[in-house]
């Protein structure tokens, strides 16, 4: 997990660069990177899975750079790591196709530009190895024809590597349709509390991250924020000298935090605000009335986006199937996933529970909340089923009118 300094992985540009086995893709990183970032052999097929790097590339600012396999792999493992490699494009905000002057695009290059384009995410043709004495006629030309951007560049000489840097500057996407965190909920000057509990989750000498990226909104927003443990929030209630235009409360702490903020100050969780930031709130929330609908042996997906170490009474884990078995009266068939391991096939279960997706982009959240909805699977994030199951929900969307409507239409304002 990033410390307080750093951009959030889920908060960089993702830049996925894809190509034949030995195209340069590894070596194009290193290229546009200025470091041994990559490995690199003449050996087809060096890179195996996608090799994900945080780093900063001027001056494009901070990205993610995703290095995958040749999409040309063959055999049984090679079209699992196919297969990998296009499960990539969930992610991917802008794509780079590596042309080989020694193998002219034919399908494999049609087909991924196809995929690419049908999601809307800007492709950019790089015509590698200009250092070899070959033209690129033909790379140019299929390029042209397609409406691709095309680079030219040498990734072991360096040459065309500054031109191609421009090109990704002029095409990267200037609106990730990112939703506000906290920023739209607060003015300039205004105050907002927030209720951090520090127990045995919580990571010895640092904030999660949930907790950082609010605080950082607020004071980009010209916020300030105040942070509290759960038995202080009473406290500094009744001691700051202004009103509080918000409280945010961890999820863990959302029965007392609700009951000692006033009912007139507006209330939330920092997974609510991550259901709206990362995904889709309105879906999360029409996705609880499932609940009511589960029965003993009802399957249940409960998906994190991250791969923390699990505590003995671990919310994803432990948490949420007791609450869950609770309400139904009987066992489920719950099923975890975590990372970047999402089920292909989301149809089999009647409920997808899913983390706030703090170490993923929107773009890959949107991608599962969007699987889940094509499979008629109600969706929800764990700050909304804990507001449900606790029965705070209606209060906990107060910030939010708009959901709040349509969680009345649903007649699910109390468990």
């Amino acid at each position: 997990m990033p410390s307080m300094n750093e951009t959030p992985i889920g908060s960089r540009l993702h830049i996925s660069i894809f190509g034949r086995r030995n195209a340069g893709k590894s070596s194009l990183i290193n290229a546009l990177t200025n470091q041994q970032a990559a490995i690199v052999s003449e050996v087809a097929g060096t890179t195996t899975d996608p090799v994900i790097k945080a780093m900063e590339i001027l001056p494009l600012g901070p990205v993610v750079i995703i290095d995958t396999a040749g999409i040309d792999d063959t055999g049984a493992l090679g079209e699992k790591r196919v297969r990998r490699t296009l499960q990539i494009l969930d992610r991917t905000e802008m794509a780079l196709l590596v042309l080989d002057r020694a193998h002219p695009p034919d399908g494999y290059e049609q087909d991924l530009a196809e995929r690419i384009r049908a999601r809307d995410i800007p492709l950019l043709a790089v015509g590698n190895k200009s250092d070899l004495d070959q033209p690129d006629d033909a790379l140019r030309q299929w390029a042209q024809t397609r409406n691709l951007p095309y680079a030219p560049v040498s990734a072991i000489t360096g040459e065309g590597i500054d031109a191609l840097k421009q090109l990704m500057i002029k095409h990267a996407p200037t609106d990730r349709l990112e939703p506000p965190l906290v920023g739209d909920l607060v003015r300039p000057g205004d105050l907002a509390l927030l209720v951090v509990p520090i127990d045995k989750a919580a990571p010895k000498g640092r904030l999660i991250l949930p907790q950082v990226m609010t605080l950082r909104d607020l004071l980009d927003h010209d916020a300030y924020g105040l942070v509290v443990k759960e038995r202080e929030l009473r406290m500094a209630l009744e001691r700051v000298g202004q009103r509080p235009r918000l409280v945010v409360t961890d999820s863990q702490a959302l029965l007392k935090a609700s009951a000692d903020t006033p009912r007139d100050i507006p209330f939330t969780s920092f997974s609510i605000l991550f259901a709206r930031y990362k995904g889709d709130l309105e879906y999360a929330v029409r996705s609880t009335r499932a609940i009511a609908r589960l029965q003993p042996g009802s399957r249940v997906l409960i998906a994190e986006a991250c791969t923390h170490h699990r505590q003995p009474d671990d919310i994803g884990n432990v948490q949420i199937p007791r609450w869950l078995r609770q309400l139904v009266g009987g066992d489920l068939r719950f099923t975890w996933a975590s990372g970047q391991d999402f089920p292909v096939d989301t149809a089999e279960f009647d409920l997808v529970v899913h983390c706030g997706a703090c170490m993923i982009n929107r773009q890959q959240m949107m991608s599962r909340v969007r699987q889940a909805q094509a499979a008629g699977v109600p969706m929800t994030n764990y700050g909304v089923l804990l507001a449900y199951v606790h029965g705070v929900l209606e209060r906990a969307l107060g910030p939010f009118p708009g959901v709040r409507a349509a969680l009345e239409d649903e007649d699910l304002t109390t468990a």
